[in-house]
């Protein structure tokens, strides 16, 4: 059985844990001014029609009271780090998604803990006694269930789909919840009639592929809850990822490229956090029509100055905006080929790492690589030493 956990409003929960006199108010995460993007809006906010990834500006728009925090990311990167020993207690095959967002494949862990819907009830109890945060989770026999049961009784849900619940639970679902059919379609289904999950399983073969081409074959599949995909943990996959799934389609280049750093910071904070090193970075982008395409670029030497490889990855993004110009669905971040850091306190490393960067730029002599090493490791030294009181690029969320 699968679990999929899915926190609520997670930057913003953790800063209203933080600060409860913000409870009652609309919360944004994601800047204060200027041309940043929400990464995180808490519920009260949501009833405003503000969502992640909208334009700070068009979000105070909608709701003139909005309080906009900066993103603290060491912050919620403990927070998540305390949620990955909840799951740990539980099962060793967990995949993160981001964060706040985890696969956990329990199967061999509901001898130990009587079933799989009592494990999820202690992971959501542990959780909260944990961190004071709450957590929708979802339980099923595949990732594509499980994830829709996480979502639908949000925030705070707990949904349980057995094998022989799973048809009649997902039949009246609208065609929306169906990975990969975005505006374009839902606009298709409804020319025909089809409205629920279970219109779309009375089609044939080959009627979905004459209107859908191959995603018809992908959407009949999830119709009739078939979903193969199995988790993979992260020790196994050798990575770490993040990505980001848009409410609503996104064509706005400022929006995508604000939304890569914050990812970008993500995955080089835990990647430091880890203690690792990484070779190879990449970017995902996943457009309305459901095709995804993967760029990736090795580096010469490991490393994980988050600089270096946000400046890969928006030249990555770059291109790619150049081939395909359509609006984004999903944009992910990840880096594989890890190595343990060993640590820059022996001055001959030291110089070699620094002259690899250096010739990575075209400039032996240019110590602004050596800067931006010494940036990241004095912003971790002040957020492991101070924890709430943290540094951060504004980079993040000012373009």
């Amino acid at each position: 059985m699968i679990i999929h956990v899915d926190m609520d409003a997670f930057y913003a929960s953790v800063e209203i844990r933080e600060q409860p006199e913000l409870a009652t108010l609309p919360v944004v995460v994601g800047g204060r001014e200027g041309r940043g993007v929400v990464a995180a809006a808490n519920y009260v906010a949501r009833k405003y029609g503000v969502r992640s990834a909208m334009p700070i500006s068009q979000a105070k728009q909608r709701c003139k009271e909005l309080v906009c925090l900066p993103v603290r990311m060491p912050l919620y990167i403990e927070a998540s780090q305390q949620i990955h020993d909840v799951f740990n207690r539980y099962t060793p095959e967990i995949e993160p998604l981001s964060l706040d967002e985890a696969f956990l494949d329990v199967t061999a862990s509901e001898h130990l803990f009587k079933n799989a819907e009592n494990i999820g009830r202690m992971i959501k109890r542990d959780i909260l006694k944990q961190t004071q945060l709450v957590c929708s989770v979802g339980i099923a026999e595949n990732k594509y269930v499980a994830k829709i049961a996480s979502d639908i009784n949000k925030p705070d849900g707990f949904v349980y789909v057995s094998a022989e619940k799973q048809q009649s639970f997902l039949d009246p679902l609208p065609v929306s919840r169906l990975w990969g059919a975005g505006k374009v379609a839902q606009q298709k289904f409804r020319q025909y009639g089809i409205e629920t999950i279970a219109d779309v399983r009375r089609q044939s073969d080959v009627f979905m592929q004459s209107i859908f081409g191959k995603l018809g074959l992908h959407f009949l599949d999830l119709a009739n809850g078939r979903d193969k995909r199995s988790v993979s943990p992260e020790r196994k996959t050798k990575s770490i990822s993040h990505e980001t799934t848009f409410e609503q389609d996104v064509d706005n280049i400022e929006v995508l490229r604000a939304c890569l750093t914050d990812l970008c910071e993500q995955v080089t904070a835990r990647l430091r956090a880890k203690n690792y090193k990484a070779k190879t970075l990449g970017i995902k982008l996943r457009y309305p029509d459901f095709k995804t395409i993967t760029r990736s670029v090795s580096l010469t030497e490991a490393d994980n100055v988050t600089d270096i490889f946000l400046d890969k990855a928006v030249a990555l993004f770059i291109k790619a905006r150049k081939e395909n110009r359509s609006a984004i669905r999903l944009i992910g971040f990840a880096v594989s080929g890890l190595v343990k850091d060993t640590g820059l306190s022996d001055a001959d490393e030291a110089d070699k790492i620094l002259a690899v960067q250096a010739d990575l730029f075209g400039n032996s002599k240019e110590p602004a690589n050596k800067r931006k090493t010494e940036i990241d490791q004095i912003a971790d030294k002040v957020n492991q030493r101070f924890g709430k009181k943290t540094v951060r690029r504004g980079r993040s969320y000012r373009i």
